[in-house]
């Protein structure tokens, strides 16, 4: 067997289809929890705490800053030694989201899952030899 043959087995199984079709899913969902915590709660969160804030500009600067630069990134580029806690703050907010709706679609898949096991299977016909077989027996018992 060749190793194209090989990797073609390979590269059709399920597992490998299926763990492809979760990264693209998951890059996708990703990105719609990143638009959902930048535009829809963090906007809702600066409201509440009084003021237009953009977190993923909050850092501090650690050591000197000659010019003193208030925008991360022209703290970034002009090579200052940087702590930014604002990004730090949102990607945290983002990945705490995204587990929580993981593990909401996790519980429900699961209950699915119980409530399918749980429906009772109908039951399998019974075969043609035995419904002969009672059939006769229950002929016999008329007759005598």
């Amino acid at each position: 067997m060749s190793i194209i043959q090989e990797f073609k087995e390979f590269a059709v199984k399920g597992n490998v289809m299926d763990l492809a079709i979760g990264v693209i899913i998951g890059g996708a969902f990703g990105k719609i929890i990143d638009s959902m915590v930048k535009d829809l709660l963090m906007p809702i969160i600066s409201w509440i705490l009084g003021g237009d804030v953009d977190y993923t500009n909050w850092f501090v600067v650690l050591g000197d800053n000659p010019n003193s630069i208030s925008n991360l990134a022209a703290a970034q580029e002009a090579g200052l030694n940087v702590f930014a806690y604002g990004n730090f703050i949102t990607v945290l907010i983002n990945f705490l989201l995204l587990a929580w709706v993981v593990f909401l679609l996790v519980k429900v898949m699961n209950r699915l899952r119980k409530q399918e096991e749980a429906a009772p299977a109908e039951p399998a016909p019974t075969p043609e030899d035995v419904q002969l077989l009672r059939e006769i027996r229950d002929e016999l018992k008329k007759q005598g």
